[in-house]
């Protein structure tokens, strides 16, 4: 975990060197049932894709999910919702799994800094049946815009 952590804190600060904060792309960390390295690419002001690479109970798992955002400025310029669906690859207790999950979720940009904090809920089922089961979960996600 410590060195997961001292790798995302170099490739914010290299990526915060070389790039303008009003980028399209986040990297941060997804916490949860373990913890995840997560980084979303817009693909257009309503639309874009997220990849989580994460260590939990006992496994690995690679996540990737389209989403769809929407702004929410009744309620604040900076907070959005989204909501989408993906497929999950992961391997657990020498089992390899492949599934699909949704997810749904809001998030707050903050104004002056390039910081983002989202809040989401992502429910999963296995396809394949070496890994058994559904699975779901709300994290907590803190990211680096740039």
């Amino acid at each position: 975990m410590k060195k997961m952590i001292f790798t995302l804190t170099l490739i914010v600060s290299m990526l915060g060197a070389i790039s303008a904060q009003n980028s399209k792309q986040a990297i941060g960390i997804r916490f949860g049932y373990g913890a995840e390295l997560s980084y979303q690419n817009s693909l257009s002001k309503a639309n874009r894709i997220e990849l989580d690479l994460g260590l939990n109970y006992g496994g690995v798992g690679l996540s990737g999910i389209y989403q769809w955002v929407w702004n929410l400025p009744s309620i604040s310029k900076n907070l959005n919702w989204y909501a989408g669906a993906g497929a999950n690859l992961g391997m657990y207790n020498s089992s390899v799994g492949i599934g699909i999950l949704g997810q749904i979720g809001v998030e707050y940009h903050f104004a002056k800094l390039p910081i983002m904090v989202s809040l989401d809920y992502r429910p999963g089922f296995y396809v394949l049946p070496s890994v058994d089961g559904s699975y779901d979960g709300i994290c907590l996600s803190v990211r680096y815009k740039f």
